[in-house]
């Protein structure tokens, strides 16, 4: 007996992981993004830092989940927070001289960090139902589940860093990726989610491409306003 629940909560666990791991994977990129530029010590420091503190919120969210996603217009919020976070992450460029003085560099963890956490805040908002739901009520088997899937999306977070060292083009396609993210969130806001379903389903297809769109034309401006 007490083997099978042995059993039973491991199977609780990994689902909580591989759940949060395939609904999340665009994580990977906000971290990557988020920490481009920053020499290797610091990188490592801000990814950790971040990714705890975003799977630490994350468990808060799930335990609310219900409550949180029945608010009106906090997925909309949301969408706008995520659209300025990917614009600026576009428009951005990475630190140019990793030896500079040590004040700048924590300031760039701590913003990183910081952009991680709202970044992945908002994208999992329509997770948390499904990880919620694995749970089964326990926050333990959730803790332990997301736990678990931190080593995980930091090794994924690292492979994403890599090409975006070698083809800096992806960042675009990051950038491209969280706008479409944000407009997929905000058509299923409460507030507008069943106007949309009857009344205007093309928008809902349409959102998260011009969301996408948006963040690269949007970021581009910016990038060539600030190098004129």
């Amino acid at each position: 007996m007490e083997h099978g629940s042995t059993l039973h909560l491991l199977g609780s666990v990994l689902e909580i992981c591989l759940i949060d791991l395939l609904l999340g994977g665009d994580n990977a990129v906000v971290i990557a993004l988020a920490c481009r530029g920053l020499p290797q010590a610091l990188w490592r420091r801000a990814v950790l830092l971040g990714t705890v503190a975003a799977v630490v919120l994350r468990i808060l969210l799930t335990a609310f989940a219900t409550l949180l996603l029945n608010v009106p217009y906090l997925k909309l919020v949301g969408a706008v927070v995520l659209v300025v976070i990917a614009v600026k992450l576009v428009a951005s460029d990475p630190p140019g001289d990793p030896d500079s003085d040590r004040a700048p560099q924590d300031h760039g963890v701590w913003k990183a960090v910081t952009t991680i956490v709202v970044a992945d805040t908002v994208m999992s908002l329509d997770n948390v139902l499904a990880v919620a739901a694995a749970s089964r009520g326990s926050l333990l088997l959730l803790a332990l589940g997301l736990l678990l899937s931190v080593p995980i999306l930091i090794f994924g977070s690292v492979m994403v860093a890599r090409i975006l060292d070698r083809y800096p083009i992806v960042i675009l396609a990051g950038g491209a990726l969280l706008g479409w993210v944000a407009g997929d969130t905000a058509v299923s806001d409460p507030a507008i989610e069943a106007w949309i379903n009857h009344q205007s389903f093309g928008l809902a297809v349409a959102a998260p491409v011009l969301g996408a769109v948006y963040v690269l034309i949007h970021g581009r401006m910016i990038r060539r306003q600030r190098t004129r």
